[in-house]
């Protein structure tokens, strides 16, 4: 595993579900981790459990409170060495046709999903430049490649993102700065635990078909983004930067499609 002692990792939706994850595996690794995310609850419990890992309630669709955060980080830590940019949002009221999606919800999905990247990337690119080196890793997804039914805000954010992975590494590269995504697949996560209750599907059940689209045979977990993430972050991937990496199961080899198969 990748030692990260000395580092300063920030962890936007870091308190939960796939950012709980990537808070953990940081600091499991050696980091001091900032873990920002609007649920209070969560972040105090994460920062409890874990002692490398400081909670920051912060709602990063927020320019001001942006730069307040990453401010209050580097007065206390001085630095700021890997930048994870992993919130998102997908509502269940936001699954509508283009035509009857809210124009306030299609902002609050955009602003918390592609704008909280270029606002977190922003106040942190400066520090990191300042340093000579940094890593900033953008949680996409397949949704950004390929998408599903009724998800126009979460799919335009999602490709977004990946575009401003690549523009990012092109301008920063010449300052010693990495920019990458991952693209995860089916993930278990709160937001997936949302869709199934507010459809009414069967939990188990939800999950054995589910994980039959994946061709590797099973849903992943938040801890296989992370895994990933730690690699993208370390000095063994010091050759990559502007690429999006699929940790997806399969999903995206397979194509959307192909027939499940039984």
């Amino acid at each position: 595993m990748a030692d990260f002692t000395g580092q300063v990792v920030i962890v936007t939706g870091g308190a939960k579900g796939i950012g709980g994850g990537i808070s953990r595996a940081f600091a499991g690794a050696g980091a001091q981790v900032a873990a920002l995310d609007i649920d209070a609850e969560a972040g105090t419990a994460l920062a409890e459990e874990e002692g490398q890992i400081r909670f920051f309630e912060a709602d990063v669709a927020s320019d001001e409170v942006c730069a307040q955060t990453v401010g209050q980080i580097i007065k206390d830590w001085g630095r700021v060495d890997v930048l994870c940019n992993n919130v998102g949002i997908q509502p269940v009221p936001s699954y509508k046709l283009a035509h009857e999606l809210p124009v306030e919800m299609w902002d609050r999905i955009i602003d918390v999903n592609l704008k909280s990247f270029f606002l977190m990337a922003r106040h942190c690119l400066p520090q990191m430049m300042e340093q000579g080196k940094g890593v900033i890793i953008n949680t996409a997804s397949v949704q950004g490649l390929q998408s599903a039914s009724m998800v126009s805000a979460y799919a335009a954010s999602k490709g977004g993102i990946i575009s401003l992975t690549r523009q990012l590494a092109l301008d920063y590269a010449k300052y010693g700065i990495r920019v990458l995504a991952v693209n995860p697949g089916g993930i278990q996560t709160p937001l997936v635990d949302e869709v199934i209750e507010a459809f009414g599907h069967e939990r188990e059940q939800f999950f054995e078909d589910y994980a039959k689209l994946h061709p590797i045979g099973r849903y992943g977990q938040p801890e296989d983004i992370a895994n990933a993430m730690l690699f993208l972050a370390s000095d063994k991937a010091s050759f990559m930067t502007g690429e999006n990496v699929c940790v997806d199961g399969g999903l995206m080899a397979k194509g959307a499609w192909a027939e499940v198969e039984e």
